[in-house]
């Protein structure tokens, strides 16, 4: 894989960083790309050098967050529920400003549809529908039901400022967890 020079890297956080910003101050219909390039202080021509526009660079933005939790649940997915949820917990804290701009934030209603539908898709993968306790239950709605709780429990836990630390976060989720699957 080619080496990515240090400053297209540095560009190219500082635009993510500005639009972050920016959608947490104003509406994303309202932010133009003068408004990213200031902020990010780089020329408006960089900005169009690594995105189409600004949909673009949003879509580009989710999608690596998208990503990151799917790596995350690669290695993940091998702990038990309590260990899973701190890693997931404490990157969601590391990223608080995203997330509490991305879930709070109308511009962006795309980005609670695609964690949801990742959500859902990877709870699927971990629901065992043989066992006794879970006789009769489907499994497309044990995953929406856990997908949509976890969402919800997050929008909670970023809109109230993050009242407990990720270690309280992913031993309360992963209680509640064990009790479902």
């Amino acid at each position: 894989m080619p080496k990515v020079d240090r400053r297209i890297l540095k560009s190219q956080e500082a635009i993510k960083k500005a639009v972050i910003e920016l959608m947490s101050e104003k509406n994303f219909d309202g932010i133009t790309i003068q408004d990213i390039s200031d902020r990010a202080n780089v020329h408006r021509a960089t900005i169009y050098l690594h995105y189409a526009d600004k949909f673009d660079l949003l879509d580009k933005l989710i999608e690596e967050h998208i990503n990151e939790m799917r790596e995350i649940n690669e290695y993940a997915c091998e702990m038990d529920w309590r260990d899973a949820n701190l890693v997931y917990f404490e990157y969601f804290e590391r990223n608080y400003l995203f997330f509490s701009t991305m879930l709070a934030s109308k511009g962006a209603p795309s980005f609670r549809t695609r964690f949801l539908e990742f959500l859902i898709e990877e709870y699927k993968a971990e629901v065992n529908i043989n066992e006794e306790r879970n006789h009769g239950l489907d499994e497309e709605v044990m995953g929406c039901f856990m997908g949509t709780a976890f969402v919800g429990i997050v929008e909670w836990w970023i809109r109230k400022g993050m009242p407990y630390p990720p270690h309280v976060m992913a031993n309360q989720v992963g209680m509640l967890l064990e009790r479902v699957v």
